[in-house]
């Protein structure tokens, strides 16, 4: 066989090579479209990892947020956003909001140090803006931190966002309301967060 003939075929093999593995490739891609999405992998990652297990609570943030002792990521611990409720915020933009710190002290005073078990809304999204793991806690005595808030008027009902829990929230946050608990004592119209200002305007 002479050189000539030998380099053809050695191209023709080149090319038939390269035709197979952009083939490949678009096969693969077209695989990996059918799959679910990144955001549906993280919603099954973190629904494995977190959903009705044990953890213990770290540390208190303010009323509504706080870390278990589980890494996240590239975090050390995982950060928990409670779903459903609105604390008054020790760090705001106007300020320390009313009743921030009756609300981080309460929080402390029911989980800090202690074993709390994390529920997650399999109906919705797991994560919030920030990345933090939007979540039910359930507290040693049995019942849901983020709904104890709601009834002794440490929170309110964090109307923004859609949850499977959202009317009982409204309803528990009326109950607090009309028995003037916690901050409803004496909280004023121009005290409550902004975003609920709004919505009493309307």
């Amino acid at each position: 066989m002479s050189r000539k003939k030998r380099n053809i075929i050695l191209l023709l093999c080149v090319l038939l090579l390269s035709l197979l593995v952009l083939l490949d490739n678009t096969l693969i891609k077209s695989k990996w479209q059918s799959q679910p999405t990144s955001e549906e992998q993280a919603k099954k990652y973190d629904l494995e990892k977190y959903h009705a297990e044990t953890f213990v609570v770290i540390h208190v943030i303010d009323g509504d947020t706080l870390d278990i002792d589980i890494p996240d990521g590239q975090n050390e611990h995982t950060r928990i956003r409670l779903l459903g409720i609105d604390a008054p915020e020790k760090i705001a933009a106007s300020g320390e909001m009313y009743f921030a710190q009756e609300a981080a002290e309460f929080v402390k005073k029911m989980a800090l140090g202690k074993q709390v078990e994390i529920y997650l809304d399999k109906a919705n999204d797991t994560r919030g803006k920030y990345g933090r793991l939007l979540a039910y806690v359930k507290i040693p005595d049995g019942k849901f931190l983020n709904e104890v808030l709601l009834s002794e008027g440490f929170a309110y009902a964090d109307l923004r966002f859609s949850h499977s829990l959202y009317n009982k929230y409204k309803q528990i946050e009326s109950r607090a309301r009309s028995g003037k608990k916690g901050l409803w004592k004496n909280v004023t119209p121009k005290q409550i967060p902004r975003w609920l200002q709004e919505r009493e305007r309307q």
